[in-house]
């Protein structure tokens, strides 16, 4: 099944188009956003999800709102732009990509403040490619990077989806997996399903299969079962946020898999950008988790197995303690404990690789 090169999103002509991941793996259907508003309910609604690929829309959705600015003077279009990122802001609270990348474009507004208005234009419209392609070429490091970790493992369990689909380039631990299958042919791979919103059924059994893979799809509820009877070598999830001591936030479900691996003595490791970082909090417990719609329990999919009315809980994210993570791989390299130390060297050298 292996084809050309997945990817999310796209920008051509003042627009963004998304891949509509909601209606994946059944048909691909692209979302046209040309309006600031249209990108950040792309956003909201999970069209595009996954931390990278929703900090690179965000990006694009300023140069959405600076493309298409009728503004004549600067004050004006400082305003517009300022009102943009602010809209966007508000999207959704746990992925700390979406502010890093918002935080970004309003540097290069600053900076060029004193240009004409065509020419900060074009900048911001350029810093939203810049994003976009560092973006994809740090998926490839991750990936030899975290590929190394699995050299030697036969069956590789991920959890949710951190491929194409949740980045600009072919992945975070995904991109891992994948490299690692390209010197190891016989690498299986177990996908979680990843519930209530079943990222890992819909768009990593997706991925992992267009990628020519061999897999099996589970309940998340099986992954205990398969570890007791050695079945998994490795673990490898991605992240949404992750703070000094190395608690890391990722989809519902991965501290539970983190547990698990303790128990049956199996690596679990996690894989991200440096731009996933965020050292200004100490620990897991200062990480605002989304709450989602619990239509998403009730009704996954569309489909009713609860009734409406039934109150629900709908944690989009739980935070894995770091004392539980083997190692965390970003593009500068494989970090290890004590992560207090090891993220801040990471976040430092490529810190200084920009500059």
């Amino acid at each position: 099944m292996a084809k050309g090169k997945l990817r999310a999103v796209r920008w051509s002509k003042g627009t963004v188009h998304l891949l509509e991941q909601r209606v994946l793996p059944f048909r691909e259907k692209w979302l046209k956003c040309d309006t600031v508003e249209k990108v950040a309910k792309g956003i909201e609604d999970m069209s595009v999800r996954g931390a990278p690929a929703i900090g690179i829309t965000a990006a694009y959705g300023v140069a959405v709102a600076a493309v298409r600015s009728k503004a004549k003077t600067t004050a004006q279009f400082d305003k517009e732009i300022s009102g943009a990122i602010a809209r966007l802001r508000k999207t959704r609270p746990t992925a700390v990509n979406l502010f890093w990348a918002l935080d970004r474009m309003d540097e290069c507004l600053k900076a060029v403040a004193v240009l004409p208005v065509s020419d900060q234009k074009r900048a911001l419209e350029k810093e939203a490619f810049d994003i976009h392609a560092e973006d994809e070429a740090l998926c490839e490091r991750l990936g030899q990077h975290g590929s190394k970790l699995l050299a030697k493992a036969k069956n590789v369990l991920t959890h949710c989806n951190t491929g194409a689909l949740a980045t600009g380039g072919d992945g975070t631990a995904l991109a891992a997996i994948t490299q690692a299958a390209k010197k190891n042919k016989k690498l299986h791979v177990w996908v979680d399903e990843t519930r209530p919103y079943l990222q890992g059924a819909r768009l990593t059994a997706y991925e992992v299969a267009h990628a020519g893979i061999d897999f099996h799809l589970i309940t998340d509820n099986m992954a205990a079962f398969l570890m007791k009877q050695k079945k998994v070598d490795a673990i490898i999830v991605g992240a949404d946020r992750i703070v000094a001591n190395g608690d890391t936030a990722n989809k519902i479900g991965t501290y539970a898999l983190a547990i698990m691996a303790k128990a049956h003595g199996i690596p679990f490791y996690v894989s991200a950008p440096t731009t996933t970082l965020d050292l200004t909090k100490k620990t897991g417990d200062e990480i605002e988790i989304e709450q989602r719609n619990p239509r998403e329990v009730t009704h996954p999919q569309g489909v009713p197995i609860a009734k409406e009315d039934y109150p629900v809980y709908n944690p989009a994210f739980d935070v894995t303690p770091g004392h539980l993570i083997t190692a965390i791989v970003l593009e500068t390299g494989i970090c290890r404990a004590p992560y207090q130390k090891s993220l801040r060297v990471a976040l430092n050298k490529e810190q200084k690789g920009r500059a």
